[in-house]
């Protein structure tokens, strides 16, 4: 295991409506075989979240997949839309933190809205406590409007295993 993943999934920015007048929207990430999700919003286009998920880092070429639903209650559910993280680029911070001896605060990585990334703007990977934390809002792929504001929190292993057993 590389380290842990923490997910804070913040809130929907204008969703859009997949039932008649409303969406009840939640958010599954998925990484790999492993799979969390949020709690449901009921009829709300714009969700606050505010849910902390938790991810075992094992893979480092495994993406971050968050999938955005809108819960049915005869139906199966509706996928809304999608967007994908890459982790490589924490990863490649961890190892600049421990080979460099980062100081906390430090923007390790400016990271660009492009075709390789689903950023709705400019994010910056920072150097915090030893981990690794970047705030980002993240255009829905597959559909023609909606962002979820997240943030990543990276916790390497070493961390990660006094979390596990304070």
């Amino acid at each position: 295991m590389l380290g842990l993943l923490k997910i804070r999934v913040h809130k929907g920015i204008n969703l859009p409506l997949k039932d008649t007048f409303h969406s009840d929207p939640y958010v599954v990430v998925t990484m790999g075989v492993q799979q969390v999700k949020t709690s449901c919003k009921k009829n709300n286009c714009n969700p606050v979240w505010d849910d902390e998920l938790t991810l075992a880092l094992k893979y480092p070429n495994v993406p971050i997949v968050l999938t955005v639903y809108d819960k049915d209650t005869f139906s199966k559910d509706d996928k809304i839309g999608e967007a994908e993280i890459d982790i490589k680029p924490y990863l490649d911070a961890m190892e600049m933190g421990y080979d460099q001896d980062i100081p906390d605060g430090v923007k390790v990585d400016r990271v660009q809205p492009g075709r390789d990334n689903c950023l709705a703007k400019e994010s910056c990977i920072i150097w915090e406590n030893g981990k690794i934390i970047q705030d980002m809002v993240l255009m829905l792929q597959n559909v023609e409007c909606g962002e979820v504001k997240v943030q990543i929190e990276v916790i390497p292993k070493m961390l990660s295993d006094d979390a596990f057993f304070a």
